[in-house]
C-alpha cells in the first residue's frame, strides 16, 4: 500500500480554513432560505359603514407582526377589493349595489408576503338608491370640539337637512378624511391622536347618491400634553362594584355610566385582579344612561378582587379604564 505523506502546517491549515467555510456557509445559506415565516396577527377593531348607496367606509385598527406590516388586504365578500399600505388603516370601498348586503373582513401583509389570519367579519346593508338627486345636503351646523385627554377628541355638529335624507358625515382632519358615523348621528370620538399637539376638523354631510355639502365651520383643538389623561373622557364614569351571594355562591356586581362617543357603546372589557377577565357584548340596543352587570366569582367568603372596566369606541378602539374598585366576597 502506498503511505500518503502528511500535510504541511500551511497545507493543512489551509484545508482546515476551507472546511469550515464550507460548513459556515452552508449554516447561512440555510438560514437565509428559512426567512420571517411568522404571519402578523390579525387586524381588529374593524368597523364598517355606509357612507353613502353606493360606498362603504371601513376601518380598523393597527396590526402587529414581529417584523413590519407593510399592507392590508380588505376583502368584500370573501373578494379582494383594496390595499393600502401598512401605516393606513382604512379605506372607502366603492361601486356598491344600492340596497344590497355586503361582508367586509381584513388582512394584514407583512414584507415577506405572509398574510394574516381575516379579521372579525362584518355586514353592511346599503341604502336605497335616491334617483336623480343631484342636491347636497346643507351645511352641518356649528361644529365644538374638545380634547379627551391626550389621544382623542370628542366632536358635535348641527344636523344637516337634505331632500331625501342624510346617509353619513364625514370628518375630516385638515383635508383628510379620518373618520365617519351614520346620518342619524351628530356627535363622534376621534381617537388615536398624539400628545400635545393642535389639530384642526370640519365635517361634512353626505347623502345616499354622493352628494357632499359643503364642509361645516373648522374646530381647533390640542390634546393634553405628555400622555396626561389618555384615558380621560373614553372611560365609563360614576363605576360601582359590590357583591351578593346567592344559593352559596358569590356574585359581583358592577355599574357604570357609559362614556360619550356620539354613538352606542355595546362592548365591554372586564379586568378583573389585573387580567383580562371577560368581554361582555349587549344585545339590541346598548344601555346609554347606566350599565349593569354581574358575574359568578365562586364559593368561598372573605375573598378580595380588584375589578375595573373599559369600553369599546364606535371606531373600534379600546377606551379607558375605570378606577379600580376592590370588593370582598361575603
Amino acid at each position: 500500500m502506498r503511505r500518503i505523506p502528511p500535510l504541511s502546517a500551511p497545507l493543512a491549515l489551509l484545508a482546515a480554513v476551507a472546511a469550515t467555510a464550507v460548513a459556515l456557509g452552508g449554516c447561512a445559506w440555510s438560514g437565509d432560505d428559512a426567512g420571517d415565516t411568522n404571519p402578523p396577527a390579525a387586524p381588529r377593531g374593524l368597523t364598517v359603514q355606509a357612507g353613502s348607496s353606493t360606498t362603504a367606509h371601513v376601518m380598523w385598527n393597527r396590526a402587529t407582526d414581529d417584523t413590519e406590516v407593510t399592507g392590508y388586504e380588505v376583502y368584500r365578500d370573501a373578494k379582494k377589493v383594496k390595499e393600502v399600505a401598512g401605516g393606513e388603516q382604512m379605506v372607502d370601498v366603492v361601486g356598491l349595489a344600492p340596497d344590497a348586503t355586503y361582508t367586509f373582513t381584513v388582512r394584514a401583509r407583512d414584507a415577506e408576503g405572509n398574510v394574516s389570519e381575516d379579521s372579525e367579519r362584518l355586514s353592511v346593508t346599503m341604502p336605497a338608491a335616491a334617483a336623480a338627486d343631484r342636491k347636497a345636503p346643507s351645511r352641518p351646523g356649528r361644529l365644538t370640539g374638545r380634547a379627551a385627554g391626550s389621544s382623542s377628541a370628542m366632536l358635535s355638529w348641527g344636523k344637516s337637512s337634505d331632500d331625501r335624507r342624510v346617509a353619513s358625515y364625514e370628518i375630516y382632519q385638515g383635508g383628510s378624511k379620518v373618520h365617519s358615523v351614520g346620518g342619524g348621528q351628530t356627535a363622534t370620538l376621534v381617537t388615536g391622536l398624539r400628545p400635545g399637539t393642535d389639530y384642526t376638523f370640519t365635517v361634512k354631510a353626505r347623502d345616499a347618491a354622493d352628494n357632499f355639502s359643503p364642509a361645516s365651520s373648522r374646530v381647533r383643538l390640542t390634546t393634553a400634553g405628555g400622555g396626561k389623561g389618555s384615558g380621560r373622557g373614553t372611560a365609563p364614569t360614576a363605576f360601582r362594584a359590590g357583591t351578593h351571594e346567592k344559593d352559596g355562591a358569590y356574585y359581583i356586581d358592577l355599574s357604570w355610566v357609559p362614556p360619550r362617543t356620539g354613538g352606542a357603546v355595546a362592548e365591554y372589557q372586564i379586568q378583573l385582579d389585573g387580567r383580562t377577565a371577560t368581554s361582555l357584548v349587549f344585545g339590541g340596543t346598548a344601555p346609554k344612561d347606566r350599565a349593569e352587570h354581574s358575574f359568578y366569582i365562586g364559593r368561598k367568603s372573605g375573598e378580595p378582587h380588584r375589578v375595573r372596566v373599559r369600553p369599546k369606541l364606535p371606531d373600534g378602539t379600546w377606551g379607558g379604564y375605570t378606577p379600580e374598585r376592590t370588593v370582598t366576597t361575603g
